[in-house]
């Protein structure tokens, strides 16, 4: 493309079939292949081909890179090894951030290795680790047991609710934690894709700070090129609808993704309409539950095998299956995952960040929190390495994507 400028637009359109051909024809083949089945009855046989890993993000990295050369937003770069290391760079490979050549151009050439550099990448690593470790890998096995059971009842259906809202969010965000602590060991600094998200007053703040590497991505490769929000109602609406089936597609191969996504895209588009203006006037309180319950929801939706039983759990919230509202089973899961669920909650706000930084301001308190800071931080590593020799594997939830 800078070679042959004139040309550019072909070899920017045969990069992009590549890419993304090579990730619909080994992410959506089956599911393509079974839905023509299913419409036409034909028997084709499904491929079943292995998911290569990452390949989600680093395609979305590779178009990336090629569109921005296109437009003229960087150099192309000549050494193949430091464009090979940006494509494959494995701290963030599998699970995100999704990382922009722009991001990190200068440190493939150079990086600044230090001592404060390293130990808080140490620091960042070890705390992504704790809470996939002890807080999602826990809040995973009580969804495993509510969808096991044939003993639900109402109440039980709210808590694998809340339970896998905390569950994606702590395993996700854990995995953008260890991404950024290990780029930070090895001289690169990878942007934040979470910003606690469920302290969001909106469905658009909160994708304002859910997977905030992602939303961007479509924004500025997708939303913004259709024409963004300086078109007519019409038009906005078409490009909001896009972007979000195009979100819920990248996730998976699913129509539950697929219905997540315009799901998201409805609600964005009522808010832009009118309904951010109504609940800038209401109590925060109110503003707060109605993204939490409907971010739920969504995510019953997300996590469910397919469409018929995403909307059976969303019907059990309200007695539609005809369980009870509260059981001794249920009772006793409560009991037993209470203390990691009122962990989740918390740890799922600033609070305690606020509170360790209010502590800090006074001189001594803040001499005790940096004598213990590196104590405890080694106590965690050491007891999540036992409770996962302990175990058996859990990988991250994203790797399914």
């Amino acid at each position: 493309m800078e070679k042959y400028p004139k040309q550019k637009k072909i070899f920017l359109t045969t990069s992009v079939i590549i890419s993304l051909g090579a990730l619909i024809v080994f992410k959506y083949s089956d599911f393509m292949i079974a839905n023509f089945n299913g419409v036409f009855g034909t028997k084709i046989a499904l491929l079943n081909l292995a998911l290569p890993i990452g390949i989600s993000f680093y395609t979305f990295q590779v178009l990336s890179y090629i569109i921005d050369i296109y437009n003229g937003k960087v150099a192309a770069q000549r050494s193949l090894i430091k464009l090979a290391t940006y494509v494959s760079l494995f701290p963030q490979l599998i699970a995100g951030p999704i990382v922009r050549y722009t991001d990190v151009e200068k440190e493939l050439t150079k990086r600044e290795h230090t001592f404060e550099k390293f130990s808080l990448g140490i620091r960042r690593f070890i705390v992504g680790l704790s809470k996939k470790v002890l807080i999602a890998n826990s809040l995973g096995e009580l969804c495993q047991i509510f969808l096991a059971t044939d003993e639900k009842s109402i109440v039980f259906y709210w808590i694998y609710g809340i339970a896998f809202s905390l569950q994606i969010y702590f395993d996700f965000s854990a995995y953008s934690d260890m991404a950024i602590g290990l780029g930070k060991m090895l001289g690169f600094e990878f942007l934040e894709n979470f910003n606690y998200p469920y302290i969001s007053k909106s469905i658009t703040e909160f994708w304002r700070r859910w997977h905030i590497s992602l939303s961007q991505w479509f924004r500025d490769y997708v939303y913004i090129p259709l024409g963004g929000n300086r078109v007519g109602k019409v038009k906005l609406i078409r490009n909001i609808f896009i972007v979000w089936m195009l979100t819920g597609l990248w996730h998976g191969a699913n129509w539950t993704f697929i219905l997540w996504g315009l799901l998201f895209g409805v609600l964005l588009i009522i808010e832009k309409t009118f309904l951010l203006k109504i609940l800038e006037k209401i109590p925060k309180i109110f503003q707060h539950i109605y993204v939490l319950f409907i971010v739920m929801i969504s995510f019953i939706i997300f996590n469910g095998n397919d469409i018929g039983q995403a909307f059976a759990q969303i019907g059990g919230l309200f007695g539609a299956n005809g369980e009870a509202v509260m059981n001794s089973y249920t009772l006793y899961y409560l009991k037993s995952y209470f203390v990691i669920l009122v962990l989740g909650l918390i740890g799922a706000t600033p609070f305690l960040k606020n509170k360790i930084s209010q502590l800090k301001e006074k001189a001594k308190i803040r001499k005790v929190i940096n004598f213990l800071e590196p104590i405890v931080l080694i106590c965690l590593l050491i007891f999540v390495t036992a409770y996962l020799v302990d175990n058996s594997y859990n990988p991250f939830l994203y790797f399914r994507f």
